[in-house]
């Protein structure tokens, strides 16, 4: 089995500019990124207002094992598929991959086999800089942050109650907790604890993939809430004056990406959230401008349907007014035979509680045991599931054929009625219970004494009609990892609650979830190397 990289190598891509004509996009309209990359301006959002939108699909999976589920190799592989159908073209939509998961236990971000989007090595590494860009406009908030409190600044901002971390795209425990402005010999500024998320925790991350534009991106990182003064008032950005600096810094991140899947088909990628602990979906302007330039947007949301694809229909729907035709539940042997067909079934239900019928994919790999495949498609059709056998690693577009045509059925149709799953004006901890209840399968949700002190100054600040964006384990349907399949009689435990007004969400944290993770004992940097001609190996 030849590895991702190398089936990357041997790939002749074709220059992105040419390929951007064939889907009616001037050369002179686009800022490239040397041969094979180049950014779409927002810009042109605007200028295709008048053309119809394509149909809207997304991907999304079981409770997933460890090493992930396959859901971009299955999104790049259902858009090649899809642009085999007659007269159809599709595009992925799909997030940027972050330089933590790359080098610690998960890998890459760009898809598989001959499911890939290329330039494999540039999209996995630092690609066009938006992800530093992020980093940078969020330490440039900390770095003016502290400088307001050593220069005793109004609005006054206690040292005790800030509310902004620092970000790094990477990931390292040794950096979760710190202390900053420790004398040495001279003024280091206010000494204070502070400390560490990875950057696609941040909330200016969250802002970015919400945004519309660059004026609507201002606008929301002037609103975000770093810190309360000594009356619990709470303090923005715009009040400490960093917003236009920090809008500057992202004056290119916020045009989407375009390149091209391995068979020369459009793809844009942007944004990088994680599930597990943001809203987990690539942004707003990418889904918007493939929904423009496709028949099919094939996008996708991270880890399960209890995670990615709860928030891509409840924050982001919701905030953008998108209104998918189809999904796609991802299933691999491996996530199968951890969690069981209950499992498989409650994340079908939970989509079509949002209205969204689903077809299953089962993803063939190497090695599968072909008996145990067909048993997966046997018992889906025991419950009333659609299960289709894919293989789009080994077999790029011809492995999904038959997929692509079930989903060209679901989309024929009118798109369907979305249904949120609880309402705004609905109060803080009963939109959290019926989360909990309605897509978990819990019994209820177990405040602890912080989080109710938490929710109760977010309802006094007045941002209590905010979604709600959960922070859970992506490894079981309850706050526990180690839970597996689709458990009854649990309650889910929320530590902690705060308010991203900038994003527009309030983040409910639950269990031990962590913002800043931590490398495994054997991380996948170990094994990465480059030689002199500059040919990298060991990236997956």
């Amino acid at each position: 089995m030849k590895s991702d990289i190398a089936i990357a190598q041997e790939t002749k891509l074709r220059p992105i500019l040419d390929l951007a004509i064939t889907a009616g996009l001037s050369p002179d309209e686009l800022i490239p990124y040397g041969h094979t990359i180049a950014k779409i301006p927002v810009s042109l959002l605007d200028k295709m207002s008048d053309k119809p939108d394509g149909k809207l699909i997304l991907v999304t999976a079981m409770t997933p094992p460890k090493i992930g589920a396959g859901k971009t190799t299955t999104t790049i592989g259902l858009t090649q598929a899809l642009n085999r159908l007659p007269g159809k073209r599709a595009v992925a939509a799909i997030r940027e991959p972050s330089l933590g998961p790359c080098m610690g236990m998960k890998g890459g971000a760009a898809g598989g086999g001959y499911s890939q989007v290329l330039p494999m090595e540039d999209i996995n590494l630092h690609f066009t800089g938006d992800i530093h860009a992020v980093t940078m406009a969020h330490n440039l908030c900390s770095a003016v942050l502290d400088n307001h409190i050593h220069q005793q600044a109004e609005p006054e901002i206690h040292p005790r109650r800030v509310a902004w971390k620092r970000v790094l795209d990477m990931n390292d425990r040794s950096l979760r907790n710190i202390i900053v402005g420790l004398l040495d010999g001279g003024i280091n500024g206010v000494m204070r604890e502070d400390g560490f998320e990875i950057t696609a925790a941040s909330e200016i991350m969250a802002v970015l993939c919400l945004a519309t534009d660059i004026s609507d991106l201002k606008k929301r990182i002037g609103r975000i809430i770093v810190g309360y003064d000594s009356l619990r008032r709470a303090v923005t950005i715009d009040e400490i004056g960093v917003s236009g600096a920090m809008t500057a810094l992202l004056k290119n991140a916020i045009n989407p990406n375009l390149v091209q899947t391995i068979e020369g088909g459009l793809a844009i990628i942007h944004g990088g959230p994680f599930a597990n602990i943001a809203h987990g979906c690539n942004s707003v302007i990418a889904t918007k401008m493939a929904l423009k330039l496709g028949d099919y947007a094939v996008t996708e949301a991270g880890f399960g349907a209890d995670l990615g694809a709860e928030k891509f229909f409840n924050i982001k729907c919701r905030a953008a007014g998108l209104h998918p035709s189809a999904a796609v539940v991802v299933v691999p042997a491996s996530a199968y035979q951890l969690h069981g067909i209950d499992n498989l079934e409650k994340h079908v239900d939970n989509l079509r509680g949002f209205g969204v019928e689903a077809a299953v994919s089962i993803n063939q790999f190497v090695g599968d045991d072909p008996a145990m495949l067909e048993g997966i498609k046997t018992d889906c059709k025991e419950r009333g599931i659609e299960a289709i056998l894919c293989d789009y690693r080994e077999k790029g577009s011809d492995g999904g054929m038959e997929l692509a045509e079930r989903i060209e059925q679901l989309c024929n149709g009118p798109t369907p009625e979305l249904k949120f799953t609880y309402e705004l004006d609905l109060p803080i901890k009963q939109k959290i219970e019926t989360i909990a209840k309605t897509i978990y399968g819990a019994d209820g949700v177990e405040f602890s004494a912080a989080a109710k002190k938490q929710i109760q100054r977010i309802k006094d600040l007045g941002y209590s009609n905010l979604p709600i964006c959960m922070a859970k384990t992506p490894m079981s349907l309850t706050d526990n990892p180690t839970i597996t399949g689709c458990p009854k009689d649990f309650d889910i435990t929320l530590t902690s609650a705060k308010v991203s007004a900038g994003a527009g969400f309030i983040v409910a944290y639950t269990g031990k979830v962590m913002t800043m993770p931590g490398l495994p004992k054997e991380p996948s940097a170990l094994n990465i190397d480059i030689d002199r001609d500059g040919t990298i190996s060991g990236l997956f």
